[in-house]
């Protein structure tokens, strides 16, 4: 699943190919806005908000679209063939001079009034890589239900935006807890350090094609030595994610793997407290 450093890249990408250029041809194929023409109009910018992209066009409309586990979009150069995938999961065409932009198996796509963001980012919590970023509000979001797991409370793009599958287990084990464990059983300082760590995370990601947990941790933990040791014996890349039956690397026991709804957990038996499935 594409989380928020990821959207941020597709922004990026996406903003610095299309924004300023005069769209030569769209095509939106889903039922609700086939018959949309957005030609002629000039795009703006494209922006990520958490793990949305809003790519703002003149005459105040938005495109708004959401990747959640499968979506992409990529970008081709006039005559390149376009290989995303089957001609069948293609969502949107955005066409300029330069660039064609496409949208594959976008699970959310709409057109509404640039005024109207608010109706389709408005709930989320603090953007992790956003100018509205609140460490306070989003510490304060994760313990107003103190009894809900801290997995699903770092998941709800209500409390703080930005955070998928992956950086759900890595900041797990970081904080040494199941993602199974209430949110209220664990210590203030726990929960403060999580905020910051997992905006260290995005922050350190966010420009990088290859996703590392490992790394941050060692670079960013001055007064931390254990923590350093420990980071530098890491060869992965990431700390339990996509570990599953390898041996833990703060402890030697072997990582475990639970799947529910196509999103796996993963999750370290002997040095992460707490309740599990």
């Amino acid at each position: 699943m594409p989380e928020g450093d990821t959207v941020q890249q597709t922004a990026k990408r996406l903003d610095t190919a299309l924004a300023g250029q005069v769209l030569t041809r769209s095509d939106l194929r889903v039922p609700r806005f086939a018959t949309a023409d957005l030609s002629g109009r000039t795009v703006l910018d494209v922006t990520a908000r958490g793990k949305h992209l809003l790519t703002r066009l003149e005459d105040g409309l938005t495109l708004h679209s959401h990747l959640r586990m499968d979506g992409a979009w990529h970008l081709y150069a006039p005559g390149q063939r376009w290989r995303g995938g089957p001609a069948h999961q293609i969502r949107a065409v955005l066409e300029t001079a330069r660039r064609t932009a496409v949208g594959y198996r976008l699970p959310v796509l709409e057109l509404l009034r640039t005024q109207d963001e608010a109706r389709a980012v408005g709930h989320l919590g603090p953007d992790l890589l956003g100018p509205d970023w609140a460490p306070d509000t989003a510490e304060h979001n994760l313990l107003s239900a103190p009894g809900r797991p801290l997995g699903e409370a770092l998941l709800d793009q209500r409390n703080l935006a930005g955070i998928g599958n992956v950086y759900m287990c890595e900041l797990c084990f970081m904080a040494r807890a199941t993602p199974w464990l209430p949110v209220g059983e664990l210590p203030p300082a726990t929960v403060t350090r999580l905020v910051r760590t997992a905006k260290q995370l995005l922050e350190a990601n966010r420009d990088s094609p290859v996703r590392t947990t490992t790394a941050p941790v060692a670079s960013s933990a001055p007064g931390r030595p254990d923590r350093m040791r420990e980071a530098r014996r890491f060869r992965d890349r990431l700390f339990v994610y996509g570990r599953g039956g390898r041996p833990c690397p703060r402890c030697g026991t072997p990582v475990r793997r639970v799947e529910r709804d196509r999103r796996p957990t993963y999750w370290c038996p002997g040095c992460q407290t707490g309740p599990t499935p």
